[in-house]
């Protein structure tokens, strides 16, 4: 196998020159920066929307990951090693360790499932810079950029426009609800599930999370989530309406 993956040469190496697929002092400073760099803006992109793991953490899973990889094909090259245990060890610690971003807010949203998947996706760019695979790390961090910098603005303009969304709902009272129910129909709206928040039970508010979709035909055609929700708070008895994410 590894003779296989011998024979297999990276496009940017090929157009350098093959000291550029070599393992020498200027290759290691060159993958590494290169790795650091790039995991750096990506981490600027998540700390710039205010994620928990940002630039340090980003860079720190590169480095580790660049390294791993790297020590991995010396193993391989001088022990014999047939097994790449320490590019392993780092996707699965890092999936590990990002895991612990996602949180569940009390409004019932899942947050830092991208950051997770983000770090992830950073520690196999790592590995890919540390095996000397230039072209597909580069190609990578343009994609994983393009991902989380512009698809979000797009994914906004499809859910605004789904059949089908959930609110964090605030009445001041739950009295209201069955006004509001009431209403929610009259505009053609169903409501899928409705489940009380018990994290605002000693509130004084009545605060639920209900899954709606749009089944008026003029509704589908005409109105986005956000014009929906803008109506809906127009009602004297909602404290506070939201769209979850």
């Amino acid at each position: 196998m590894f003779d296989i993956l011998a024979t297999i040469v990276d496009p940017i190496s090929q157009s350098i020159g093959d000291w550029f697929a070599e393992i020498n002092i200027w290759t290691i400073i060159i993958r590494i920066s290169l790795s650091v760099i790039l995991a750096a803006c990506l981490g600027m992109e998540r700390s710039s929307k205010r994620h928990a793991a940002g630039l340090r953490t980003f860079i720190l899973v590169a480095l580790a990951s660049t390294v791993g990889s790297m020590l991995d094909m010396f193993f391989i090259e001088k022990v014999g090693s047939v097994i790449p245990v320490i590019s392993a060890s780092v996707v699965i610690g890092v999936a590990l360790i990002s895991s612990n971003t996602i949180l569940y807010s009390s409004k019932s949203q899942i947050k830092g499932l991208t950051t997770c998947v983000g770090l992830w996706s950073s520690a196999i760019i790592g590995i890919a810079f540390g095996v000397g695979f230039y072209t597909a790390g580069l190609i990578s961090f343009a994609l994983l950029m393009i991902i989380l910098s512009i698809l979000p603005k797009f994914e906004r303009y499809l859910k605004n426009r789904s059949n089908h969304f959930e609110i964090h709902l605030e009445l001041k009272t739950k009295n209201n609800l069955q006004d509001f129910v009431g209403v929610i129909r009259q505009l053609g709206l169903t409501i899928d599930d409705i489940e009380a928040n018990p994290a605002y039970f000693n509130s004084g508010l009545s605060v639920y999370t209900i899954s709606l979709s749009i089944y008026s035909k003029e509704l589908k055609k005409y109105k986005t989530h956000t014009d929906i929700i803008k109506a809906l708070d127009s009602l004297s008895y909602v404290n506070f309406i939201e769209e979850i994410n």
